[in-house]
């Protein structure tokens, strides 16, 4: 086997989450607020989260930016599955308009 075997070998996939939602202009700054006092405990006590954010990519719309890296589905499943994150998307989910997007992106170095 030679080394490029090796680290194909040594590949793992990861799930990145990562695009916008729209939320009304009033409510951005307390949806920001309530989905980082919800998530990033929670994703900080999962073994399989790697990356969590949510930032105000501009007020006046309403967007707001979500990037998130979990190391398998699983991880992420757990997450979602959450009684808490499960009220957050129940309470926020008819006021946003959604345009994140799941990725699955295969890592052949994870320490790079």
């Amino acid at each position: 086997m030679n080394a490029l075997n090796k680290s194909q070998d040594h590949a793992r996939t990861s799930v990145i989450i990562a695009g916008r939602v729209f939320v009304p202009a009033e409510d951005v700054e307390s949806f920001v607020a309530e989905a980082r006092a919800t998530s990033y405990p929670l994703a900080a006590a999962n073994p399989g989260n790697v990356l969590m954010s949510f930032c105000v990519e501009d007020a006046a719309t309403g967007a707001v930016t979500v990037l998130e890296q979990w190391a398998s589905q699983e991880a992420l499943d757990r997450h979602v599955a959450t009684r808490e994150i499960t009220a957050l998307l129940t309470k926020w989910g008819p006021r946003i308009r959604n345009e994140v997007r799941r990725f699955a992106a295969d890592e052949k170095d994870p320490s790079a």
